[in-house]
């Protein structure tokens, strides 16, 4: 299984896949797949419960995913995000929250968006013992600031504020950094910038890895389709597909079968 010190040192070599998992089954797709990470992504809040962004899930939810992915995927480095005002506020409440993630989900490390501002929370965490991956560019947590969700790196000088970022990050001690919806070039030069692993989501293919949403990339989601996103499959048609069977063979008493009841 790979480890934070395990992570950060495969920059500049091997590719790095993550996605995301909320729930067992999923979580033992992944880790038979081969995924390198498992992100359990505050994106819970529209993927699994339907709501408008993220921002309201909370940490008690985090930790309720992140404990059932890890019974499915126990051979594999489970990241868990710390929700919107989990640590933005305070040093002490990022060392009561992250430790309380850690403590009670079996997480391997914590994520956080932001820069250079939560450089403090990042260094207390880690001196506490909690493995921190770093998030730059698009911050969905802040998606009111932006009034939507869009691309970064769009001018020299927030280029430049990008890379101060990372390294700022890199800095404090993060063992990799998530760079989100920013400009190919700009994401390049972020990871050509620091010595710790950036992994892209909508950045482009210079990064030291990919991370997607996977309900976006298997097309089980059809509510939101980035167009960053990949589809690998379309699993939500296939899915109603098989449900209309079934549903059919009810109804004209073609289900059950002899051989589907006792």
């Amino acid at each position: 299984m790979l480890t934070a010190p395990k992570v950060k040192a495969l920059k500049g070599g091997k590719k790095l896949a993550m996605l995301t998992a909320y729930d067992y089954i999923m979580a033992t797709y992944l880790e038979k797949a081969g995924v390198d990470i498992i992100l359990v992504g505050d994106s819970l809040g529209m993927v699994f419960q339907g709501i408008k962004d993220t921002l309201p899930v909370t940490v008690e939810e985090v930790i309720y995913h992140t404990k059932a992915v890890k019974r499915g995927a126990r051979d594999t480095m489970i990241v868990a995000d710390m929700p919107f005002m989990s640590y933005q506020a305070s040093v002490r409440d990022a060392l009561v929250n992250g430790g309380k993630i850690m403590k009670e989900s079996g997480a391997c490390a914590v994520k956080l968006e932001g820069g250079a501002e939560i450089t403090p929370q990042i260094k207390a965490l880690i001196r506490i013992g909690v493995p921190v991956m770093g998030h730059i560019g698009l911050q969905p947590q802040s998606v009111n600031v932006y009034g939507g969700y869009p691309v970064r790196g769009n001018t020299p000088p927030e280029v430049e504020k990008l890379v101060s970022d990372a390294r700022e990050l890199e800095e404090a001690g993060v063992f990799a950094i998530v760079v989100e919806k920013v400009r190919a070039s700009a994401a390049g030069e972020i990871t050509s910038s620091v010595n710790v692993p950036v992994i892209g989501i909508g950045s482009g293919p210079h990064c030291d890895g990919q991370v997607l949403v996977t309900h976006d990339m298997l097309g089980a989601f059809p509510d939101f389709k980035p167009s960053f996103v990949k589809l690998y499959d379309s699993q939500a048609e296939r899915s109603i597909k098989a449900i209309e069977k079934f549903t059919g063979d009810v109804k004209r008493s073609a289900f059950p079968p002899r051989k589907n009841y006792y």
